[in-house]
């Protein structure tokens, strides 16, 4: 993971640390001849500061490099660092730093091989790839990284007391995170139900009615000419009915659209944390100042 500048780990960092910060502190060589000063801190996820991050105005105008803080002594009376060692030669060398630099591993290689160079700092086997292959331009073996750790290499990265008067005191912090889970699932399908329809048709048939009725003049003499006997006449007369003509069609009865929407909250938790606080005991009447710096 790349690393972060102070503020963006923690943006209230000047409230942490009690008003103090060392950002703005002039940075002189151990000959007490200034070179720049801090302009800004970085540090790692664990928000443990790794490098100053110094502008070289003084050396080299408009360049930033990063020194290790292992190789700096802060002295926060007179609100300056001191530069371990650090020659101009290895300020030419460095890489610089601005606004848009990752600060990743390889970038870190960078800086740091120019501080092995004058350091001559031991490397841990444990860690250290030992192919001759992986040994750098400097001579160096060049670590692992998936295995690097700052401890490695405390010339650099670790802090003590006589040089940045260190004490630590810890506390808990809650960090809110969030998981994403599969709280369930939804099938959507179709199925078939079945039922009896009923439909009513009216439907017309016809019937013959055949009426048989006396004429008024019946028993009147018919003339013979009148008379017309034929044997066979048939009278015909088509008879029709209606019959009902029910079958199926399928229509679009509606349509379903599934779509998903998330509905956002607020969960709220509590812990109890713990926070470190100095206890000092003393004996006898000492004086005793307390100055509160980072």
């Amino acid at each position: 993971m790349a690393l972060m500048k102070l503020k963006d780990f923690d943006p209230n960092y000047v409230q942490t640390f009690e008003g103090d910060d060392v950002k703005g502190f002039g940075v002189y060589t151990e000959a007490d001849e200034k070179i720049g000063s801090v302009s800004d801190v970085l540090v790692d996820e664990e928000g443990h500061f790794r490098y100053l991050v110094v502008d070289l105005g003084f050396w080299i105008f408009g360049k930033k490099v990063l020194l290790p803080v292992g190789l700096s002594r802060i002295d926060y009376n007179a609100d300056r660092v001191y530069a371990t060692n650090i020659t101009r030669k290895q300020a030419e060398d460095l890489p610089e730093f601005n606004e848009r630099t990752v600060a990743d591993y390889d970038y870190e290689e960078r800086v740091r091989n120019v501080y092995r160079n004058s350091y001559n700092t031991p490397v841990d086997a444990d860690y250290a790839v030992s192919t001759p292959e992986a040994m750098g331009t400097t001579g160096y073996r060049n670590f692992d990284r998936n295995n690097y750790t700052y401890e490695q290499e405390p010339t650099f990265f670790g802090m003590n007391e006589r040089d940045h008067q260190t004490f630590r005191l810890y506390e808990e912090r809650l960090i809110a995170n969030k998981t994403r889970r599969k709280a369930g699932e939804v099938a959507i399908g179709k199925h078939v139900e079945t039922e009896t329809a009923r439909v009513s048709v009216p439907v017309e048939k016809e019937r013959v009615i055949i009426e048989r009725t006396t004429p008024m003049d019946a028993g009147r003499t018919v003339t013979p000419g009148d008379a017309d006997f034929r044997e066979g006449e048939v009278v015909r007369m088509e008879i029709y009915e209606e019959t009902p003509d029910i079958h199926k069609e399928a229509f679009v009865r509606e349509e379903v659209t599934i779509k998903k929407v998330v509905d956002r909250d607020t969960v709220d938790r509590q812990e109890t944390i713990r926070r470190e606080r100095l206890d000092i005991d003393t004996e006898g009447n000492p004086i005793i100042e307390h100055t509160d710096r980072i």
